[in-house]
């Protein structure tokens, strides 16, 4: 039977661009936070490798991030078997909620396990940073704070269950495409993560609520000006709060349980409008007993 891992999707409960470093990568400071939601990843020992992916359309071959964690661990130790790997997902893409991070991060794990390599969470986060910079966090999860280019990570105190209510738009928009926005518009931003990070220290998690912010919203909202108008109608429809996650387009409303978030949705039923309720949780990764007919 394969192994399967549940590769869980991530908010962005604040977001701080500080900077740039002289390789062209931002200095980001932000809080993350997991979710319920989560695409499967199977893995069977093969010869060679190979990719099957169900759902919504990603990348191909080396332009997905499976492939490259793949390829990367066994270079890294020198491995010379394969793997038979399915994806199927159920995180939206180019959504700025980490799917492609999380699936790569489930792929470290899932590949040292099938693989018998033994290798400690820190030699895989190592590894991880070198393909994507929230593939550290997204290996264990939970509520944390990412410095550099989102590679450090401090882990928090965790934020109770909270019902999640996210928005996806009929478009992506891509993390490189955000960053040269951000870089050519140059809005003021005062920064918030270090404060957010300070009240969940303290275990006062609904206080550290209140510096939920994105620096790319800016831009964002600029150029798509009803995700402003998505952001209001979720506080109206009683979030706790309300952000858009990552680069966007995604927004989300935090709200006191998966009943009220659920409630909240048929606010925003009839739209062209991906409308998923899910839950905050306090794991990155999830090992499941599943087979990819059981997930499709």
């Amino acid at each position: 039977m394969a192994i399967c891992y549940v590769a869980r999707a991530k908010i962005n409960l604040c977001l701080d661009i500080l900077g740039r470093y002289a390789n062209g990568y931002h200095e980001i400071a932000t809080v993350m936070q997991s979710l319920a939601l989560g695409d499967r990843i199977f893995l069977e020992a093969a010869a060679g490798l190979t990719l099957t992916v169900e759902g919504e359309p990603v990348p191909e071959g080396e332009a997905n991030l499976v492939v490259r964690a793949a390829r990367r661990l066994a270079e890294a130790t020198g491995y010379r078997g394969g793997a038979v790997i399915t994806l199927v997902k159920r995180i939206p893409v180019a959504a700025g909620l980490g799917g492609g991070s999380a699936d790569a991060a489930a792929t470290l794990v899932g590949l040292n396990e099938l693989w018998g390599l033994g290798c400690d969470t820190a030699f895989l986060a190592a590894l991880g940073a070198e393909i994507g910079a929230d593939i550290p966090f997204c290996l264990t999860g939970g509520t944390a704070l990412a410095t550099g280019r989102g590679e450090r990570i401090r882990h928090l105190p965790a934020l109770p269950e909270l019902g999640v209510l996210l928005l996806k738009p009929p478009y992506g928009i891509s993390t490189g495409e955000a960053y040269r926005d951000y870089d050519l518009l140059a809005p003021k931003w005062e920064p918030v993560a270090a404060a957010m990070a300070a009240a969940f220290d303290r275990g006062a998690w609904r206080e550290a609520l209140g510096y939920c912010g994105n620096a790319f919203e800016a831009v964002a909202f600029r150029k798509h000006p009803e995700l402003a108008r998505l952001k209001q109608e979720l506080k109206e429809a009683g979030a706790l709060a309300a952000l858009m996650s990552g680069s966007g387009p995604t927004l989300y409303g935090l709200f006191p349980s998966v009943e009220a978030a659920s409630r909240a949705a048929q606010v925003f039923s009839g739209r062209d409008l991906r409308v998923i309720v899910t839950a905050t949780t306090a794991a990155g990764l999830g090992r499941r007993e599943e087979s990819p007919l059981d997930a499709g």
